[in-house]
């Protein structure tokens, strides 16, 4: 954990192995973490990146305010409060 981010590498995973991983890691989140940064790469981890927006975005994780693309396009966060 960095300063109460989380980073998740879900690289060479399919998307519903990608999902279940973030999951898991919002079932288990410390009070101190805001932020759960989604490492998929771009070129390959497109379908992951859209698997990500359509599971965790609009309101169906209630823990998820919202999600933001990363530094970069291989990278998505969802935002779990504000910092």
């Amino acid at each position: 954990m960095l300063n109460g981010i989380i980073e998740i590498d879900v690289h060479g995973k399919n998307v519903e192995a990608a999902v279940e991983e973030i999951r898991k890691c919002l079932n288990n989140v410390k009070p101190g973490v805001y932020r759960i940064r989604i490492i998929h790469g771009y070129h390959g981890g497109t379908r992951i990146r859209d698997g990500i927006r359509d599971e965790f975005s609009y309101g169906r994780e209630p823990k998820v305010k919202r999600i933001t693309m990363g530094n970069n396009q291989g990278i998505t966060e969802l935002v779990l409060r504000e910092f």
